[in-house]
């Protein structure tokens, strides 16, 4: 009995408006665009059809007005579903004896209320919860039931409510089963989406944290190497600066631990640490010869005064192009792709983009992850990127990552070697190629500039 108390007894008469359907819904998006502001509201207009409906049939078989009057009890019935569903199916409940001793039409519903009081059930079931339904229904038997007991009359309306009832709750039931099924995998398909979302962006996350452990682990070792030879260096070297050598290599050697034991928390089981030294710029040409191979035709061109930049930035700009020409594989097949780095006084600029894919692009489950561990990169290091579609159909990936000269007089010196290259750029005529240095290794052409499409 908890379960009738609260599907038909609890806030019985609450205020619950139908709410309008969705303008992105299935059944709206099948309507021109003119007819969709008011095709939300069609389920209202057509609870109000019937409502006239149950009023007219009252009246086209009574030739009362006391009859009239009461053919006007299922209509208000069925229009209060509109706003308060529970209070119109007991308002329809209860004024059923009422209307079946005042009026002449059927026993205990006539034409009028036994359509009005099936409509209610129908629009009622529709707007709640399927135990909701099946207590209408037998509260509405029992009722029939004990009338015609009651009243002994030989004809009743009684089972063929019960059967027509039956059927069209069910019906109605079976659909919100089902819309509720899919409402469940619509919100698990989102929470999956948004977990895997979260678990690539931690993953991207622990890949550069490997990679940039072997930048630093690097450095600090070079540090507690140089701090430890240093004394050795110096003749005669003065107590405070040989204690002051000790005290760099002690905190070189714990901050060198500490960042093991740091990467080892996020470090997978399986994972090796790699034999090679981390790729930097240097190794371009290489990654560059092997997309080549693989299919893709690229192009690289290098502005700026080419200067070696700290290890974490070479690194993160190697893998940001390793990604991009490798979305343009897998996404654009049969595209070009270009790739510009610019050596700037403030930094490195990137710029890697690809034409509309020639050939069939198949779908790619991990689509966007690649972009993700790229903004994870730039951000990083304090950068800037952006990734977006061009006006021909294919992808546009743009980073600039900032470095700061260790020392002012290395900003002159590169303000002095750009505008040394400036006064060398020349370009060749009609040979499609175009040399921005002095050296012809600075610019390489292989193919046409393209545009890229990642995901």
């Amino acid at each position: 009995m908890s379960g009738l108390r609260q599907a038909l007894f609890h806030d019985a008469f609450a205020y619950r408006p139908m709410p309008p359907l969705r303008t992105g819904g299935p059944m709206v998006r099948l309507l021109p665009e003119r007819m969709r502001p008011r095709a939300v509201w069609a389920p209202h207009a057509v609870v109000l059809l019937t409502a006239v409906m149950a009023f007219l049939l009252g009246v086209a078989g009574s030739g009362h007005p006391i009859e009239e009057m009461i053919s006007m009890v299922p209509a208000v019935c069925v229009a209060m579903t509109l706003v308060r569903p529970v209070g119109a199916f007991w308002m329809s409940f209860l004024t059923t004896p009422a209307t079946a001793i005042l009026g002449d039409q059927g026993w205990p519903w006539g034409a009028s209320t036994f359509f009005g009081h099936l409509v209610v059930l129908i629009v009622v079931a529709a707007r709640t919860r399927p135990r909701t339904a099946a207590w209408m229904w037998v509260l509405t038997a029992l009722l029939g039931t004990f009338m015609d007991n009651l009243a002994g009359h030989s004809t009743s309306s009684t089972v063929g409510m019960a059967v027509v009832s039956a059927f069209a709750l069910l019906v109605v039931a079976m659909v919100q089963i089902r819309r509720d099924a899919e409402r469940e995998v619509t919100v698990q398909r989102t929470v999956t989406a948004v977990e895997r979302d979260r678990r690539t962006l931690l993953e991207e996350r622990t890949t550069i944290a490997r990679e940039l452990h072997d930048v630093v682990a690097h450095h600090m070792s070079v540090v507690a190497i140089q701090a430890e030879a240093a004394p050795y260096r110096v003749e005669n070297p003065p107590p405070e600066l040989e204690q002051a050598f000790v005290t760099i290599r002690e905190n070189a050697v714990a901050a060198l631990t500490e960042l093991r034991r740091v990467l080892g928390v996020v470090r997978a089981e399986d994972y090796q640490a790699p034999e090679a030294p981390q790729p930097t710029l240097a190794q371009l040409d290489g990654l560059l010869a092997n997309v080549r191979e693989a299919g893709l035709e690229t192009e690289k061109t290098v502005t700026g005064a080419v200067r070696e930049l700290p290890q974490g930035v070479e690194l993160s700009a190697y893998r940001i192009i390793q990604e991009a020409l490798s979305n343009t594989l897998r996404h654009a097949p049969g595209a070009t792709a270009g790739v510009e780095i610019s050596y700037v006084l403030g930094g490195l600029g990137l710029r890697i983009v690809n034409g509309p894919p020639t050939g069939p692009v198949k779908p790619s489950p991990g689509a966007g992850h690649g972009i993700t561990g790229m903004r994870e990169r730039v951000a990083m290091l304090d950068g800037a990127m952006t990734a977006e579609t061009t006006a021909e159909g294919g992808y546009e990936i743009t980073a600039f990552i900032p470095v700061q000269p260790a020392d002012p007089r290395d900003r002159d010196r590169e303000q002095d070697r750009n505008r040394e290259q400036d006064g060398t750029h020349e370009s060749g005529a009609g040979s499609g190629r175009t040399k921005l240095t002095k050296d012809p290794e600075r610019t390489e052409h292989t193919g046409r500039t393209g545009q890229a499409e990642h995901a």
